[in-house]
């Protein structure tokens, strides 16, 4: 299965860059960062009787309205090449102009023509929150993410065993990462939930096939807790799909493929917005 090569393909990654730059020394790294952002924390804007740590990524989420997470994304193994020419930090400032909530970016590179630089430099080109977009196998990953900028990492249930899930969320808590928990089916939203996810993301496409049932998140919605953020991934790709979400009370959305082929991104996601205020 795809998910699996995918993930075996990022274990050899991760333990390479191991062998650069020890975990020990990211770890150390990540945590002299954390500390001094604590000793300044940045301002948040969040309700004052928000009950979670701030996090301008969960906090981008948790406004008013639906929220949009747009994806800076060259390439994918059921899609291929998407953008050829893949100006990345363009892309990722017409999403702020466009007025975007928040920029996943993909760092994952063999299927998905990824890096680490392009999430490091597009943290220094725009103010907006950003997920790490990547297949989390390894505690590297999350130290690491914190130090090329990131606001938030994805964590995969299909992924990761219960306990690592846990333990993954809990380091997320402690670097103060948002953690957004991926889940597919019935099963893996209750993993979520139990390893105490605040973010939980339904996945369209379901990453064993790569096929895509729009109407998976719609399903599952009822099944995450109201006070959970709701985010809905994958197969989004117009106004009318907006408005479905928005009846079913989904909190964000994940876009990537629409956006990435749009010309004019900042009128793509106008259009995409007019669903929610329809």
């Amino acid at each position: 299965m795809i998910l699996e090569q995918i993930a075996a393909s990022t274990r050899k990654r991760v333990e390479q860059e191991k062998m650069e730059r020890p975990l020990e020394r990211v770890r150390e790294m990540a945590l002299e960062m954390t500390r001094a952002e604590q000793s300044h924390p940045a301002p948040v804007s969040l309700p004052s009787s928000a009950p979670f740590a701030p996090n301008p990524f969960e906090a981008a989420l948790r406004k008013s309205g639906m929220s949009f997470i747009c994806e800076v994304k060259k390439a994918s193994p059921s899609k291929g090449v998407i953008a050829e020419e893949f100006h990345y930090k363009e892309i990722a400032s017409d999403y702020e102009r466009a007025g975007a909530d928040a920029i996943s970016v993909l760092t994952e590179p063999e299927y998905f023509q990824g890096c680490s630089m392009y999430l490091e430099e597009i943290h220094r080109q725009v103010k907006l929150p950003l997920l790490r977009k990547d297949f989390v196998v390894d505690e590297y990953q999350i130290y690491d993410a914190k130090l090329l900028g990131a606001s938030a990492v994805l964590l995969i249930c299909s992924l990761l065993k219960e306990d690592k899930l846990k333990r993954y969320h809990s380091l997320c808590g402690e670097l103060g990462l948002a953690a957004l928990v991926e889940a597919h089916d019935d099963g893996e939203v209750a993993m979520a939930a139990e390893a105490g996810a605040r973010i939980i993301g339904i996945n369209n496409r379901n990453l064993k096939t790569f096929e895509v049932d729009f109407s998976n998140a719609l399903r599952l919605r009822r099944l995450v807790p109201k006070d959970t953020v709701f985010v809905a991934e994958s197969g989004i790709r117009t106004a009318a799909d907006i408005r479905r979400l928005a009846e079913a009370r989904v909190d964000a959305v994940l876009i990537g493929e629409t956006l990435m082929r749009a010309k004019d991104k900042t009128a793509a996601l106008k259009e995409l917005r007019r669903g929610y205020i329809l």
